[in-house]
């Protein structure tokens, strides 16, 4: 299952400036999040598609990366995405 358009559009219109708000790295790091808790739950139940696991670790990467990025440039929006989503590090 993908995320539908009105998914995307309530995640953007949340974390980003508005729901076309797509490159900001806020509403990026949401849908980075939202992509990676469905995977997460596709793996419990299918443990040996290798496939979706490899993916699932790109994901996290990427998420990791864009947030290490903000945290380099604005630390406050950085603690307030990490609140938001209850991600820890």
């Amino acid at each position: 299952m993908q995320l539908t358009k009105e998914q995307k559009e309530e995640i953007f219109a949340k974390y980003g400036k508005s729901n076309t708000d797509t490159g900001s790295a806020e509403a990026q790091i949401a849908l980075f999040s939202a992509r990676i808790s469905h995977l997460t739950e596709h793996l419990k139940s299918n443990q040996k598609d290798y496939s979706t696991e490899r993916a699932l670790v790109m994901l996290v990467g990427k998420r990791r990366r864009l947030l290490d990025f903000l945290k380099e440039r604005d630390i406050e929006r950085y603690r307030s995405i990490i609140r938001d989503l209850g991600i820890r590090k």
